[in-house]
């Protein structure tokens, strides 16, 4: 151990003397204006010996065509990142075949390895060690930002967060890599074609988070084919016939819980390829939003914010709790309008009974699933501005609180009209054309807002930019500016929150209530194959590249998914315990089909595998 010790000091002795070709990899970009004394210590403290407290990193400026040097390119040498690789705790495939941790000294021993072999660590791989090191350079006895005496320091506080919240730092951002990313749109969206995602190959441009998403969106859809399989005949010989949904409701209350134990597997598999499954966990740092009064962290000693547990705990229950429930009784009152603009459509088309009027049929339904989301998307703003408030010293317990939030809202805004419809009014005819309207509605709606109309704003930007970076004569590197200031432009990209989400809401609608709308996977299966296509569109066309960030599973949402797939037993369960056919099995005693068919729910619901995600 202290031979290993030993060599890694060496090496970072020896770093000091190598000289690379600077390769950029992250950009900074500061506000303009920064003052040059604030800029000196930033870059002198990312060139810095790791031994002096810096990143012992590479930095260059790149000078735009008004002269204005606010934009900075971060790379590294390849030695330097061989050891941040270790630093981080990536885990690499040896010689053997098996999988470890990476070290310096023992790296000879891994697969692909070569001192002259620049991509045995991917882009992303190299850009994730970046962030790690900008992230980690910390306060050494500094007690201000020079020039900027309002923005206070402390020893052991992170200099980019400080920055950052101060507003001196606009953004860090990896770079695109044009020729990779060129032959990732190939291979993913270029052409139309039958197949699998290259999970791999988007795994290494993007990171295993991203690459995970999209291999649950490819398995799930995947998943949906035998559901689609078998609804659409059940739909064409049975459509007419709203309760002869038993055989059905069987098969979707066992799908949706075999599905996800298959998923967790495949995931494994997954990931222990891709050598995070064996990855250990960083220590997590508060988060950039985080504030209270200076204090003494009891695990690692140093210097920080603490905020009380307590005065955290009354503002969930006093404000946020209320809140939510008042967000919730406002969801039903708009439903309960819903019901009376049926009724109205309803009454109307009784009277005139004309095309006109069985057309009306649907336009309740359609106007609720608009409102539905938007209420969702203005809900979403105010649980992140709550969750925020609420000050969570950890981004994990932050994204939990968060998203317990959205779920609870959008579960009861989207499928309370249907269980009402189904278990209080008992019409599966408005069932089915309920189901249909959100789903569908649902569903364009997403489309046109998350891909298609970001998609034409950034093509649109792009234009402009091309034509004023190509009027422009300078000296500079045209095409790195070009790409600078295209990629520095683009959205960022916020994570896979609403990608799951959207995912949870799809699930929700095939396995609790598609019994009595067999199509419903059908538009699943066709909506998740341009989802492929239009989130591909938009990883690597629309928004800025994201950091990669490892990860060993889909997180809570495997928890989320299975409390769905709990709920969807007992809804086909009672399903099935009010259809005709079962009634009739217990025509003297409906205590018995009560007890039986809880008898039947029970069963299911212990045998279903519980575990965490």
């Amino acid at each position: 151990m202290a031979g290993k010790a030993k060599e890694m000091v060496e090496s970072w002795s020896f770093l000091d003397t190598v000289e690379s070709n600077f390769r950029p990899l992250v950009v900074i970009e500061l506000a303009k204006g920064t003052k040059e004394e604030t800029i000196e210590w930033f870059t002198k403290r990312i060139v810095d010996k790791k031994a002096n407290g810096g990143a012992q990193l590479l930095i260059k400026p790149l000078v735009m065509e008004n002269g204005v040097e606010n934009i900075y390119l971060v790379g590294a040498s390849h030695l330097r990142l061989l050891l941040g690789a270790e630093t981080v705790g990536l885990v690499k495939e040896c010689s053997d075949n098996s999988m470890r941790t990476f070290t310096y000294s023992s790296r000879k021993t891994f697969k692909h390895f070569a001192d002259d072999n620049h991509n045995f660590l991917t882009m992303a791989e190299c850009q994730y060690i970046i962030k790690h090191e900008l992230e980690n350079l910390r306060a050494k006895d500094e007690k201000m930002i020079p020039g900027y005496p309002q923005a206070k320091l402390y020893p052991g506080k992170s200099i980019v967060r400080r920055l950052l919240t101060s507003g001196i730092l606009v953004q860090i951002f990896p770079l695109h890599d044009r020729e990779e990313l060129k032959k990732l749109c190939h291979s993913w969206y270029g052409r139309v074609k039958i197949g699998y995602q290259p999970l791999d190959d988007i795994r290494c441009y993007f990171g295993e988070t991203i690459a995970l998403y999209f291999g649950f969106l490819e398995y799930f859809t995947f998943a949906l084919i035998p559901m689609a399989v078998i609804g659409i005949p059940y739909y064409m010989f049975a459509w007419e016939d709203y309760d002869k949904y038993v055989m059905f409701a069987t098969f979707n209350l066992l799908w949706s819980t075999v599905i996800l134990e298959v998923w967790k597997r495949i995931c494994a598999i997954l990931t222990y390829r891709w050598g995070t499954l064996l990855m250990k966990r960083q220590f997590e740092e508060p988060r950039p939003g985080f504030h209270g009064v200076l204090g003494i962290n009891p695990v690692t000693g140093r210097e920080e914010p603490v905020y009380s547990s307590f005065k955290r705990q009354l503002r969930i229950y006093l404000v946020s709790l209320p809140f939510v429930c008042l967000c919730l009784y406002f969801s039903l009152y708009v439903m309960m309008i819903y019901f009376d603009l049926e009724q109205w459509a309803l009454d109307y088309h009784k009277e005139n009974e004309s095309n006109f009027s069985n057309l009306m049929l649907y336009v309740p339904s359609i106007i609720y699933a608009v409102v539905i989301e938007i209420m969702n998307r203005i809900y979403r703003y105010a649980a992140e501005f709550l969750t925020s408030w609420e000050n969570h010293r950890l981004e994990s317990s932050y994204q939990n609180h968060l998203i317990l939030k959205v779920l609870v809202f959008n579960f009861l805004n989207c499928f309370a009209s249907l269980f009402y419809i189904a278990f209080v009014l008992f019409d599966m005819k408005l069932l089915r054309q309920s189901l249909a309207t959100l789903l569908i509605t649902s569903q364009i709606l997403n489309q046109f807002a998350e891909s298609l109309l970001p998609y034409w704003l950034q093509k649109r930007y792009n234009r402009k930019m091309k034509k004023r970076m190509c009027s422009k004569k300078t000296d500079m590197d045209l095409s790195l500016a070009e790409q600078v200031n295209m990629e520095k432009e683009m959205g960022t990209y916020l994570g896979t929150f609403d990608d799951y989400l959207e995912l949870f809401l799809q699930f929700g609608y095939v396995s609790l209530f598609s019994c009595v709308y067999p199509l419903a996977a059908v538009f699943a299966v066709l909506n998740n194959i341009t989802e492929i296509y239009s989130d591909a569109l938009k990883m690597c066309r629309v928004y800025k590249r994201p950091f990669a960030e490892p990860t060993a599973n889909i997180g809570v949402w495997q928890l989320a998914f299975e409390t769905m797939s709990v709920i969807s037993v007992v809804t086909n369960c009672v399903l099935i315990g009010m259809s005709p056919e079962v009634d009739a099995l217990f025509p003297d005693s409906k205590i018995d089909l009560v007890l039986t068919v809880a008898l039947i729910e029970s069963m299911l619901v212990c045998v279903f595998p519980w575990e965490s995600a």
